[in-house]
């Protein structure tokens, strides 16, 4: 199997299908406020409950944590009957993808309320458009309903960058039109990858994504990259694409990223999918697909049954690079290096917000807790974003980015699905509005 086949699947895979419905939105005004009562905290500083707990929010604040008894609320606040829920902060989508500015109006709302509808209160969209900026605004300011973005500017590639000058000057463009991050994708030379790294630096903006085949795992940590999405690049290192993995090179590869403290986000359901690794049955039985076009689905089906017949596609080599994925994050997660939740939708068969859960067993598979989940969506993306704003964990002066849900996640995090609630930027959206948005998008799309 030739070695960028699937690099090949995942460039040409990323787009999407017409999904729906739109919610209306409204910015919460500065003086509006909202009281959780007796609810259950888990603020993420620590793994702990604290019980009884008030949580007051105070436009797109929060601006008081503590026991019911001591925390009064104010006359006219909006009370939320939280007595047997649990409140954990917002999760991340730290791969995900916004509709660029030509995608129908709808859609692109609908992919932003799928995200919320899901808990997700942050999105860190990997692939930008020109024009796409606007939507950051609007979206950010409360104007659109949806989760807060940060976004990449368009991609570093081997079609966009064909000289190091050439990358020096897309850098200084995209920092001066305002993206908050760089996205790298394969094909850069290590010339051009260097003036990329080294401009970036220079100019005060991150960078990101994958790791271009000439630069390399250990070159791209140590030039600075932040990011490496997918596990982008460890299974190389380590040799587990031919054969086991050389653990002594694996631990060198965690050590150097724990110790230049660049993240990692795995996205492991979805290589599954584009590796071929998962029946197809299966897939196409996700319930979850009942909120995304049919005309979609179909797409994917074809995708994965043309891999399916390539004739460089091999199955052994498929479910071997599956485990070899496996063992990277299970040694990342023991050598402490930072994880950060995402999953890289929408993509084939990966529905914004759902895919979540998709991703949640992989990590378990791999040894971590709910709790360790939970850091990668909450805590971990609050201290990547800490430049930008504070939040990922409950507590006075977080961004009230909050997620209401039936069941403690600590106890399995598979309960992040019984949601009862989600506040995104103080805007409170109860579990009827969400089912209500949800109920729309399945009838525009019919299977």
């Amino acid at each position: 199997m030739k070695p960028n086949f699937f690099c090949r699947l995942l460039c040409g895979a990323l787009l999407l299908a017409a999904l729906a419905p739109s919610a209306a939105c409204a910015q919460p005004g500065a003086a509006e406020v909202t009281a959780f009562e007796n609810v259950s905290v888990i603020p993420m500083d620590s793994e702990r409950t604290l019980r009884g707990q008030t949580v007051l929010v105070r436009g797109d604040r929060i601006v008081a944590v503590g026991p019911a008894a001591s925390v009064p609320v104010p006359q006219g606040a909006r009370r939320i009957d939280a007595r047997g829920k649990f409140l954990v902060p917002g999760l991340a989508e730290m791969h995900g993808h916004v509709p660029p500015p030509n995608a129908p109006a709808q859609y692109t709302e609908d992919v932003l309320f799928l995200y919320v509808a899901n808990g997700i209160t942050t999105v860190r969209g990997m692939l930008g458009a020109p024009g796409q900026l606007e939507l950051r605004t609007r979206t950010n300011r409360g104007e659109l309903l949806g989760p807060t973005l940060y976004l990449a500017g368009p991609s570093f590639n081997g079609n966009s960058v064909s000289t190091p000058e050439q990358a020096v000057q897309m850098v200084r463009e995209q920092r001066a039109a305002g993206w908050d991050l760089l996205k790298i994708h394969p094909g850069l030379t290590r010339p051009e990858y260097d003036a990329m790294a080294r401009t970036a630096a220079q100019e005060g903006i991150r960078f990101g994504g994958h790791v271009p085949a000439e630069v390399g795992l250990m070159h791209a940590i140590a030039m600075g990259q932040e990011t490496f999405d997918h596990v982008d690049g460890y299974v190389e290192y380590a040799g587990g694409a031919e054969g086991p993995i050389n653990a002594a090179k694996l631990d060198s590869a965690v050590r150097a990223t724990r110790e230049a403290g660049a993240w990692v986000v795995p996205t492991m359901a979805l290589w599954e999918v584009l590796y071929n690794t998962l029946p197809l049955d299966s897939l196409l039985a996700y319930p979850e697909l009942r909120y995304t076009s049919a005309q979609s689905v179909r797409s994917w089906t074809n995708a994965y049954n043309q891999r399916r017949g390539a004739p460089d596609y091999n199955a052994t080599t498929a479910r071997r690079s599956i485990e070899a994925r496996q063992q990277v994050l299970a040694a990342l997660h023991r050598g402490g290096a930072g994880i950060l939740m995402g999953t890289d939708a929408p993509q084939q068969f990966s529905v914004p917000g759902f895919s979540l859960h998709r991703e949640f067993p992989r990590m378990r598979a791999a040894g971590m807790t709910p709790y360790d989940i939970l850091v990668t969506g909450t805590r971990n993306v609050g201290e990547y974003f800490q430049r930008q704003d504070a939040f990922g964990t409950i507590a006075v002066g977080r961004r009230a980015d909050l997620l209401l849900v039936d069941a403690d996640p600590l106890a399995d995090v598979a309960n992040l699905q019984r949601i009862a609630g989600v506040m995104v930027r103080g805007r409170w959206l109860p579990r009827e509005e969400i089912q209500a948005g949800l109920r729309a998008i399945e009838a525009r799309n019919p299977r």
